[in-house]
C-alpha cells in the first residue's frame, strides 16, 4: 500500500509562510513556498522564509513545486528554495510570471526555463499521483486550488480563497469542479484559516470600489494610497477610482510597473484610460488635488514605504499637510502593531489617516460560512487547518465539528510535524527539521543582496572563529591555527576539542596549499564542512564557523 505522508514547512501556527510538502512513496510535491512579513521585534529583518533543509536533503525526491497564486505568502520564498535545489515549478500564467520576475531580480534566470503554466483544466500525470487545479477567488487573478489524486485517495489544498457570487471572470470559483472532487474520496483537506474568527461576512469587491472612489472625490489634497502590490484586485480598484475622480496615479516603486505591466499583457486588469498614469519626476506640474500615489513598496508591502513617505526618509514623496493616506489592505496580526505606529507617524506628519477596514470586512480569506461551505463541498475524511495562527486553526476545527466532523478528523499540527496516512487512519507520527530562516536586505525591501541568514544558529550555537596566515608563494602556514570561540564553548574547558580543530585546520591548510589549483573560496568552504561537521559530531550544535585565512605572500619575498 502507498505510504502518504503531509509535511508542514510553514503556514501552520503563523498567517504566511504557506510551504507543505505531500510525500506519496519517494516522491515530493512541494506546495507554494511563501515568505512572511516579520513582527515587529524582529529588528533588521526584511522577510522570513521557511527552513528549506528537509527538501535540501531530500532534493532528488523533489518531483515539483506547485504555486496556489501569486501573493508573497505563496511565492515570496521560491527564489532561495531554488538556489538550493533543482525542481520544475507549475503555476497559471500570472502566478508564473510573477515568480519568473522575483527568479531573475534574484540572478536565477536560468531556472525560469523550468517554470510550466497551467490551466484549470492541466492535469499532470507522476506514476501513480495525479496533480491538478480548479479556480478560485482571492484578491490576485489566477488563483487556483491544487488537487493531488493518489490509489488512497485525493488530497486538497485549498491556498488562499474565499467564495465571492458577484466576483469578476478572472476571480471566480469553480463551483463545478468543487463538487467533482466532493464525490470522490477526499482523505485530506488542507484549507486557509486566516479569517476563521471573523464574525462578520465579507463584502463584495463592488462595494470596496465604491468606498475608494469616495475618498477620492473627497480628499482636498493628494491621496496616498498603501496596498499590497500583489493585490491586482485592489490595484484595478484604484485605477477605475482615479479615472472617475480625475486624478492621476504616480508610482513610487519600479516593482510596481512591472506587476502592473504582466497584468496588462495578460488581460487580468484593464485601464480606464492611459491619461491615468503620471511620472513620478513630474509630480510637482500636478495640483495635489489631482494626484494618487499608490504606495506598494519593493517588496509588495506598503507600511515599511509609508513610513519612509511619513519621515522624510524617502527621496521623492513625502506626507504632508491635508495629504489623506489610505490602508487599502487588511493588515495580517503579525503587521497590527507596525500600522498602528505607522498611522502616528502619518498624523505627526499633519495628514490623515483611513483605512478599508473602517468601515468594512474585507479580505481574500474565507469567513467561517466559506469555510463550512468548502467542507461541504469535498466533504473530506481528515481536515488540517493551515495559513493562521492558532486560535485561528482551532477556530476552524470548531467550525468542522459544527458541520459534523469528529474532533479526531481534525488535525492541528505543527511546523515539522510528519502526518501520515495508512490504512485509513491519519497519524502525527515524526518531525523533520523545519523553521524560520531570516533575510536581511540592503536597504528598504531590498531583497536582491541578502546578508543575513543565519543569526538564528549565531544566538543559539554561538560563532567558532580559526585564523591562520599562510604563504602561497612558499606553500607554507606562516602563523597559527588560533581558534577563538564565542557562545560555543568555554574554552579553557575544551582544550581536546580546540586542539583536535587546530589538526583538522593544518590538514586542511596543507592540503590546499600542495595543490596546483589553489582556490580560496574552496579552502574556506572545506575548511566550514569539516570542522562544522566535527564540531557537531562531538557537540550535537551547529555553531557558525568563520575561517580567516590571511596570504602574506607580498611580504615573505627574500632580498
Amino acid at each position: 500500500m502507498d505510504k502518504i505522508k503531509i509535511i508542514s514547512l510553514g503556514g501552520i501556527r503563523e498567517e504566511g509562510k504557506n510551504m507543505y510538502v505531500v510525500e506519496v512513496n519517494q516522491a515530493l510535491f512541494v506546495l507554494d513556498c511563501g515568505l512572511l512579513y516579520p513582527e515587529d521585534d524582529l529588528l533588521g529583518i526584511d522577510m522570513v522564509i521557511p527552513d528549506f533543509t528537509y527538501l535540501e536533503e531530500n532534493r532528488d525526491r523533489v518531483v515539483g513545486i506547485f504555486l496556489s497564486h501569486g501573493h508573497a505568502d505563496a511565492v515570496g520564498a521560491l527564489p532561495y528554495l531554488l538556489d538550493k535545489i533543482e525542481a520544475p515549478v507549475f503555476g497559471t500564467q500570472l502566478t508564473i510570471e510573477l515568480a519568473t520576475i522575483s527568479a531573475r531580480k534574484q540572478g536565477l534566470s536560468e531556472r525560469v526555463d523550468n517554470f510550466f503554466v497551467i490551466d484549470p483544466d492541466t492535469e499532470i500525470e507522476f506514476d501513480d499521483v495525479v496533480v491538478s487545479f480548479f479556480p478560485t477567488t482571492h484578491t490576485i487573478p489566477d488563483s487556483v486550488g491544487i488537487a493531488l489524486e493518489t490509489p488512497q485517495g485525493t488530497i486538497v489544498y485549498t491556498g488562499d480563497f474565499r467564495f465571492d457570487p458577484s466576483a469578476s471572470k478572472n476571480y471566480q470559483t469553480d463551483f463545478a469542479r468543487l463538487t467533482d472532487l466532493g464525490k470522490r474520496k477526499v482523505i485530506a483537506l488542507l484549507s486557509d484559516s486566516a479569517a476563521a474568527e471573523s464574525t462578520v461576512e465579507n463584502v463584495s469587491d463592488l462595494v470596496i470600489g465604491d468606498e475608494i472612489t469616495e475618498v477620492f472625490r473627497n480628499a482636498k489634497g493628494r491621496v496616498i494610497v498603501g496596498t499590497v502590490g500583489s493585490n491586482i484586485a485592489r490595484i484595478q480598484q484604484v485605477l477605475q477610482a482615479a479615472h472617475k475622480s480625475n486624478r492621476t496615479i504616480f508610482f513610487p516603486s519600479e516593482d510596481l510597473y512591472e506587476i502592473v505591466d504582466v497584468a496588462l499583457k495578460l488581460d487580468k486588469i484593464e485601464i480606464p484610460s492611459r491619461d491615468v498614469f503620471g511620472q513620478l519626476k513630474q509630480l510637482d506640474r500636478f495640483q495635489d488635488d489631482q494626484i494618487v500615489i499608490l504606495a506598494t513598496g519593493d517588496v509588495g508591502e506598503p507600511i515599511q514605504l509609508i513610513q519612509a513617505m511619513a519621515q522624510g526618509h524617502h527621496p521623492k514623496v513625502r506626507i504632508k499637510e491635508h495629504d489623506t493616506v489610505y490602508i487599502a489592505t487588511t493588515p495580517s496580526v503579525s503587521m497590527e502593531t507596525n500600522v498602528a505606529r505607522t498611522k502616528d507617524m502619518i498624523y505627526r506628519a499633519g495628514a490623515r489617516v483611513l483605512s478599508v477596514t473602517d468601515h468594512y470586512h474585507t479580505s481574500g480569506h474565507a469567513t467561517p460560512n466559506d469555510l463550512k461551505l468548502m467542507l461541504n463541498f469535498l466533504k473530506p475524511e481528515y481536515l488540517i487547518p493551515i495559513n493562521g495562527e492558532y486560535r485561528m486553526l482551532q477556530a476552524h476545527a470548531n467550525l468542522a465539528q459544527q458541520v459534523g466532523m469528529s474532533p479526531e478528523s481534525v488535525i492541528i499540527p505543527a511546523v515539522g510535524d510528519v502526518m501520515e496516512y495508512h490504512k485509513g487512519k491519519m497519524t502525527n507520527t515524526s518531525q523533520v527539521e523545519a523553521g524560520d530562516v531570516l533575510v536581511d536586505g540592503i536597504g528598504v525591501g531590498d531583497i536582491g543582496n541578502v546578508v543575513l541568514k543565519d543569526r538564528r544558529i549565531l544566538s543559539e550555537d554561538g560563532i567558532f572563529i580559526v585564523v591562520a596566515t599562510i604563504s602561497r608563494r612558499l606553500k607554507k602556514i606562516l602563523v597559527g591555527p588560533q581558534i577563538t570561540s564565542r557562545g560555543f564553548v568555554f574554552m579553557k574547558t575544551s582544550i581536546s576539542l580546540i586542539e583536535s580543530c587546530s589538526d583538522i585546520t593544518l590538514d586542511v591548510l596543507e592540503t590546499h596549499l600542495a595543490s596546483d589549483d589553489f582556490d580560496w573560496n574552496h579552502l574556506k568552504s572545506d575548511l566550514r564542512e569539516k570542522i562544522g561537521k566535527y564540531l557537531y559530531k562531538e557537540t550535537k550544535r551547529r555553531p557558525v564557523v568563520l575561517p580567516i585565512i590571511m596570504d602574506a605572500s607580498s611580504y615573505d619575498k627574500k632580498d
